[in-house]
C-alpha cells in the first residue's frame, strides 16, 4: 500500500473538521433554517445543518413552579429564548426544586444508596422533544441565571411524534462530565463538546446536578443543531466507522452502557480450575466485604472469571441494598428476571428513573416482587411512568415490610390509586410530591398509617380541602417529623392550628407558595411558639411574614437550621439580627426579593454571622 494513502486519510479527516467547526461558529440567521455547509471541492457531500429549539417537553423529575403555571416550570425550556442573553432570577425560565446540599441536611435527607457508579451524579432531569430528527452535531444550552449544573446530554432514538412505537430504544451519552462550580451567576450559552452518534434523534434528555451552586439553576431554552444525513468520511478506507472506535468504551466509562448487561447476569459457561489461588485461603466474609465495593456491571463481568467468584457474585448477601437508578436506560423486564435469583433478601431497591416507554411492564414488575418483595423496606420509584394501579396494589401485597416508598413525579398514576397504599400500615416515609393522589384516598392513608415520620405533598394539585388533611395529621400522625407542603393552595390557619397541636415533634416544615396563610392571624406565630424542635421552615414567598413572626421564631425555635422568607416586605433588619443571635446553629437564610434587606445588609449580615449562608437574589 502507498505510504501517501494513510496521510490522505487524516488530511481528509482534519479537513472535515474544520468544515465542521466553521459550521458551528458561523453567523446565524434565521435559528430554525437550512443552510448548506458548503465547500470548494467535491471530496465531501453537500449537507444540511438544521438548527431547532426544543418543540415540546416530554418528561421532567421536578420543578420549582405550579402545575398550574407557566412561573419557573420546565415547560419555559419549550420553543425561543424567553430571558437569555439577560441575567438573573425571571419567572419564564425553568427551574429545578432544589439546588446545593441544603436537602442533604435537613430531617427528611434519606440515606444514600452506595456502589453508585462515581460517573453517576444526576439528581433532576428533563426531556425535550425537537421537530425533526437529526445526526446532532452540536447542542446550545442558555443558561441565564447560577450555570454550571448541568452534568450529562444525552440522545433518544425513539421518536416521540412517530405513529408506530420502536422496537428498540436506545439511549446514548453525547456528553458527561463532573459538576462544575462556575464563577458567577452571569447568564451564558453552553455548548459542550459532543459525541457523534449512529441514528438520528429528535429526543434529547439533560441530567442536572445542582449540589455545587449557591442557589437555583435557570435554563432558557436549548437549541440542537444536526443533519439529516450521518456524516461520513470522504475516503471510506475501511468498512470501520470512525466514529465507532471508541463507543464500548465511552459507554463502559460512562456508566450508560448496559446493553451486555442483561447476557452478563445470565448463566454463563465457566472456565474450570484446579485452584482459586490465595482467594481460596480468604474467608468467605472477607471476600464479600471486598465484593461489596464493586458496582454492579462489575459484579457481573467479575461473576464470569471463575466458579468461586461467581458464588460469591450471585450471593443475595451482595444485593440487601440495590440501586438500579444509574441504569435506568438499560433495566427491562430482561434484567429483573435475571435479578431475580439474586434479590430475595433485598431490602432497599432503587428503580428511580428506570421502565419508561415500556422497557418495564406491569407483569414484570409483578413478577419480580412476588419473588422479592417480601423483606423489602425502601422502595424508589421516582418518575417510573410505567406504574399504574396494579403496580400499586402488588406493592401493598407483596411487601408487608415496607417503611419508605417514594412516588415523587409518577404523574400517570390514576388518583384512585392511592387507596391501596393505605394497606401499608407500617408506612414511615410517603413521597407523593406532583401525584394526582385526591382528598379521599389521601385521607384512608393518613388514617392507616399512623407510624408516619415523613410525609410530602409537594404540589399535589388534586387535594381540595387542606385543612381537612391537616386536621388528619395532627389528629392520627403523632409521630410525623418532616412535612412538605409546597404549593399547597388553600390551607389556612384552621388547618396550621391543628397540625401545630397535633403532630408537635415536628422538625422541618415547608408551607413554600401556600398564599392563603397570611401572619395577621397569628399562624406563624402559632407554629414558633407550638413546635420548638423545628429545624427547617420554608414560608416562601409568603408577603405577609413580619418582625413579630421572626422574633417568636428567635425566642421559641433556636434549634432551626434553615430559613426561607423570600419575597416579604415586612421583614427589617433588626429583627434577622434576634435571629441570628438567638439561632445558634442557622447555616441558610434566604432573604431573596425582601425589600427591607438590600445587599449593604446582606455584607453586615454576613461578616457579623460568618457561618451562615445569606441568600439575597436579584433580577437585572
Amino acid at each position: 500500500m502507498s505510504p501517501v494513502f494513510p496521510m490522505l486519510t487524516v488530511l481528509s479527516m482534519f479537513y472535515y473538521m474544520c468544515l465542521r467547526r466553521r459550521a458551528r461558529t458561523a453567523t446565524r440567521g434565521e435559528m430554525n433554517s437550512r443552510r448548506a455547509i458548503e465547500s470548494n471541492t467535491r471530496a465531501l457531500p453537500i449537507n444540511v445543518e438544521i438548527v431547532q429549539y426544543a418543540k415540546e417537553v416530554l418528561d421532567f423529575s421536578s420543578h420549582y413552579g405550579s402545575e398550574n403555571s407557566m412561573s419557573y416550570t420546565m415547560w419555559n425550556l419549550a420553543g425561543i429564548p424567553n430571558v437569555y442573553p439577560s441575567s438573573g432570577d425571571f419567572t419564564q425560565t425553568a427551574v429545578f426544586r432544589t439546588y446545593g446540599t441544603w436537602w442533604d441536611h435537613c430531617p427528611s435527607a434519606r440515606l444514600p444508596f452506595k456502589r453508585i457508579p462515581p460517573t453517576f451524579c444526576s439528581q433532576d432531569y428533563v426531556e425535550l422533544a425537537f421537530e425533526e430528527p437529526v445526526y446532532p452535531t452540536a447542542v446550545h444550552i442558555l443558561e441565564t441565571y447560577h450555570p454550571g449544573a448541568v452534568v450529562r446530554i444525552l440522545a433518544c432514538s425513539a421518536n416521540p411524534y412517530s405513529q408506530n412505537p420502536p422496537a428498540e430504544v436506545r439511549w446514548e451519552i453525547l456528553w458527561s462530565e463532573a459538576p462544575t462550580k462556575v464563577n458567577g451567576p452571569q447568564a451564558r450559552q453552553f455548548t459542550p463538546c459532543i459525541k457523534q452518534i449512529n441514528f438520528p434523534t429528535n429526543l434529547i434528555r439533560l441530567e442536572v446536578n445542582s449540589s455545587l451552586l449557591d442557589y437555583y439553576t435557570e435554563l432558557d431554552a436549548v437549541v440542537l443543531h444536526g443533519v439529516k444525513e450521518r456524516p461520513m468520511l470522504s475516503l471510506k478506507t475501511s468498512m470501520i466507522d470512525m466514529n465507532d472506535i471508541d463507543e464500548d468504551e465511552d459507554e463502559e466509562k460512562y456508566g450508560c452502557g448496559m446493553d451486555t448487561l442483561n447476557k452478563q447476569f445470565s448463566v454463563v459457561t465457566l472456565r474450570e480450575w484446579p485452584t482459586n489461588g490465595y482467594f481460596d485461603k480468604l474467608p468467605y466474609e472477607l471476600i464479600q466485604l471486598i465484593l461489596s465495593h464493586l458496582t454492579v456491571p462489575d459484579l457481573c463481568r467479575l461473576a464470569q472469571t471463575c466458579k468461586l467468584l461467581y458464588q460469591h457474585c450471585c450471593d443475595p448477601l451482595q444485593y440487601i441494598h440495590l440501586s438500579l437508578q444509574p441504569y435506568w436506560a438499560r433495566i427491562n423486564d430482561t434484567s429483573l428476571e435475571y435479578l431475580q435469583s439474586r434479590c430475595t433478601l433485598i431490602q432497599w431497591l432503587n428503580l428511580s428513573w428506570t421502565g419508561n416507554r415500556g422497557a418495564i411492564s406491569v407483569s414484570g414488575f409483578s413478577r419480580f416482587l412476588k419473588v422479592c418483595g417480601s423483606e423489602l423496606v425502601r422502595l424508589e420509584l421516582s418518575c417510573g411512568h410505567f406504574l399504574n394501579e396494579t403496580c400499586l396494589e402488588v406493592i401493598t401485597e407483596l411487601c408487608p415490610n415496607l417503611q419508605e416508598l417514594n412516588l415523587s413525579s409518577c404523574d400517570k398514576i390514576p388518583p384512585q390509586a392511592f387507596n391501596h397504599i393505605a394497606k401499608v400500615g407500617s408506612l414511615k416515609r410517603l413521597i407523593l410530591y406532583r401525584t394526582k393522589v385526591e382528598q379521599t384516598a389521601l385521607l384512608s392513608i393518613l388514617n392507616f398509617c399512623s407510624e408516619l415520620q415523613h410525609l410530602s405533598l409537594g404540589s399535589c394539585v388534586m387535594i381540595e380541602d387542606y385543612d381537612l388533611i391537616a386536621s388528619m395529621m395532627g389528629a392520627k400522625c403523632k409521630k410525623l417529623r418532616s412535612l412538605d407542603l409546597w404549593r399547597c393552595k388553600n390551607i389556612t390557619e384552621s388547618g396550621i392550628a391543628e397540625l401545630a397541636s397535633g403532630c408537635q415533634l415536628l422538625e422541618e416544615l415547608d408551607l413554600g407558595w401556600c398564599p392563603t396563610l397570611q401572619s395577621s392571624t397569628g399562624c406563624f406565630t402559632n407554629l414558633a411558639r407550638k413546635l420548638p424542635n423545628l429545624q427547617k421552615l420554608f414560608l416562601t414567598a409568603n408577603r405577609s411574614v413580619c418582625d413579630t413572626d421572626i422574633e417568636e421564631l428567635a425566642a421559641n425555635c433556636t434549634r432551626l437550621r434553615q430559613l426561607d422568607i423570600l419575597g416579604t416586605r415586612m421583614v427589617s433588619p433588626a429583627s434577622l439580627r434576634k435571629l441570628l443571635e438567638s439561632c445558634k446553629d442557622l447555616s441558610l437564610l434566604d432573604v431573596s426579593f425582601c425589600s427591607q434587606i438590600d445587599n449593604r445588609v446582606v455584607l453586615e449580615l454576613n461578616a457579623n454571622f460568618p457561618n451562615v449562608f445569606i441568600k439575597k437574589s436579584f433580577t437585572q
